[in-house]
């Protein structure tokens, strides 16, 4: 009886030990690609609450939920570096287009961010609104992240703190440095975003008001994201002619700023300057090479999407839209303009001569109902109907709209395109909203990247074209990205981190939008969980809104 007695604490071990584990959900016998780089392997993961609890040979496990994965694989959730879910996540949550390409974070403020913002910005903001109506109820960027929080969305989400916002909350639009007191202001600004949860500072240097910021404006705001682990983000001065100088410049910020630089959407625009690929990589390595932290991202085609204010000069743009729209109508200076438009341009980024022609400005996103027919036609068809030239057609078009007009501007070269993505340092990011193919979202036509920026890589990119491994790719969706941006517990999987996850089919995975008929997802994509919560369920939306506001690493809890 004795022996019975010693030997009980050892039988009650073997049964706790013989009890299967048991999770809220267990993900079975997928290929899984762990965001590190290294080679996928066949394995399972085992998730409680909004956590990965373990992963690996779980074959004794039980879940609550269980999913077989064979034949899937299993990926980190995908970051989308540059997003401009901003506005379309307040008319719906649920982040349709990118949840089902396996985006679990949406990071928005290339230099535009939604605030912080005083009483004249709000104001401006509504009296804009057309398909997107929305209350703002808000003033800071942190208020604003925690309010797409608390409405509910499918997401998580984070922002940097957008350089030309600081600006025109001091400067409004005006063409000038800002004052030592008004700058000042600005990095005060800066501060409190920073503290809210920003993830550094961000900048689109061909856009008015943005180009009038100078290069030392921007280190002084850079110097604060610095102070709090910050990063700086940059759409360059130039992505065409000046290209190397604006590469210069994002390294001379970066240098003197002490703070890692990323480059957005990193491109040779116009034919002229695709040559130029090696000299600027060269560049990057080189200050790679001397200590600095500077990456790129960068989206899988070969046009991209802004207005026809890239295609005009800066100081017809001076004072906003409604000076802008004022002087278009002017004989004089729309001379002028259209001979400024036809011509490389004299310190500033001018796209309409960059792309060549007027065929290769594809016209995609009207405000005026009245103008809507236009969709899908190129400027230089438009001018055709009109009878006008394709200069005097473009300011027609901007005053006629009361907007600057979205425009795809066809201007990159797929050969560099796939050199891009062989970079070690490339991220991905959309440079577009996460939508549906529902009204108000179907009142334009946006660039096919907003439905399948992240599905073409995996699809043609990696599995057709075999341009970089699979592991390599999900690397750069995930890992990569959380680390730039210094992300806690998130990119891998890994026990302990969120529960942010993706299953795709890699045989299968593809986009299907295009310029002519973008409002198509792309397939593929079978599970995606956020935070432990299924969004995805065989390649249907749930209706889940577990999505967080995620912050940056110096926030500062109240």
């Amino acid at each position: 009886m004795k022996k019975l007695v010693n030997l009980f604490p050892v039988l009650l071990l073997v049964l706790a030990c013989s009890e299967p584990q048991t999770f809220d959900v267990l993900i079975k016998n997928g290929q899984v690609v762990d965001g590190s780089g290294e080679t996928s392997y066949i394995g399972s993961v085992g998730i409680n609450v909004d956590t990965i609890a373990a992963v690996g040979n779980l074959k004794n496990a039980v879940g609550k939920t269980e999913i077989d994965a064979k034949g899937l694989t299993l990926a980190p959730g995908f970051i989308n570096m540059l997003s401009w879910a901003t506005e379309s996540l307040l008319i719906d949550g649920t982040s349709e287009s990118d949840i089902r390409q396996g985006v679990t974070l949406e990071v928005m403020g290339e230099g535009w961010s939604m605030g912080p913002l005083n009483a004249k910005m709000k104001a401006e903001s509504l009296a804009s609104q057309k398909d997107y109506k929305y209350e703002i109820d808000w003033t800071t960027l942190g208020e604003y992240l925690q309010s797409l929080e608390n409405r509910g969305i499918s997401c998580n989400v984070a922002s940097f703190v957008g350089a030309t916002t600081l600006r025109i909350h001091e400067l409004e639009s005006e063409n000038r440095p800002p004052t030592p007191e008004e700058l000042d202001r600005m990095k005060a600004l800066a501060r409190t975003a920073m503290e809210e949860g920003a993830m550094g500072i961000g900048s689109s240097l061909i856009y008015a008001p943005a180009f009038y910021a100078g290069t030392e404006e921007l280190i002084e705001l850079c110097k604060v994201a610095s102070e709090y682990g910050g990063m700086y983000i940059s759409h360059l001065r130039s992505e065409g002619d000046y290209w190397l100088e604006a590469i210069d410049e994002l390294i001379r910020i970066a240098a003197e700023a002490n703070i890692p630089a990323e480059i957005y959407h990193l491109k040779a625009g116009g034919k002229d300057n695709w040559g130029k690929w090696e000299a600027a990589i060269a560049k990057i390595d080189s200050a790679r090479s001397a200590g600095l932290k500077i990456t790129t991202d960068m989206y899988t085609y070969t046009a991209g999407a802004t207005g026809l204010d890239a295609s005009m000069p800066p100081w017809v743009q001076e004072g906003g839209y409604g000076e802008w729209a004022k002087r278009l109508q002017d004989s004089a200076i729309r001379k002028k303009v259209a001979q400024e438009m036809r011509a490389k341009g004299e310190g500033w980024e001018n796209l309409y001569f960059a792309a060549g022609s007027p065929e290769k400005l594809l016209l995609n996103g009207f405000r005026n109902d009245t103008l809507r027919y236009l969709t899908g036609k190129t400027l230089g068809e438009v001018a055709k109907m009109r009878g006008t030239s394709p200069e005097e057609t473009a300011m027609d078009l901007v005053v006629q709209d009361s907007s600057r007009v979205g425009t795809v501007y066809f201007l990159m070269s797929e050969e560099n395109v796939k050199k891009q993505i062989a970079l070690p340092y490339m991220s991905f990011g959309s440079d577009a909203a996460s939508i549906a193919p529902v009204v108000p979202f179907t009142n334009y036509n946006p660039h096919p990247r907003a439905y399948g920026n992240f599905s073409r890589l995996l699809g043609k990119y990696v599995r057709e074209e075999q341009i970089i491994p699979l592991e390599e790719a999900v690397r750069k969706l995930s890992a990569l990205p959380a680390s730039n941006l210094k992300l806690k517990k998130r990119g891998m999987i890994k026990v302990g981190n969120y529960a942010d996850l993706a299953l795709f089919d890699a045989t299968t995975i593809l986009d299907k939008a295009t310029f002519e008929e973008p409002h198509q997802f792309a397939k593929g994509m079978v599970h995606v969980f956020v935070n432990g919560t299924q969004v995805l369920k065989d390649g249907e939306h749930t209706g889940a809104t577990p999505g967080r506001f995620i912050k940056g690493p110096g926030f500062k809890e109240n």
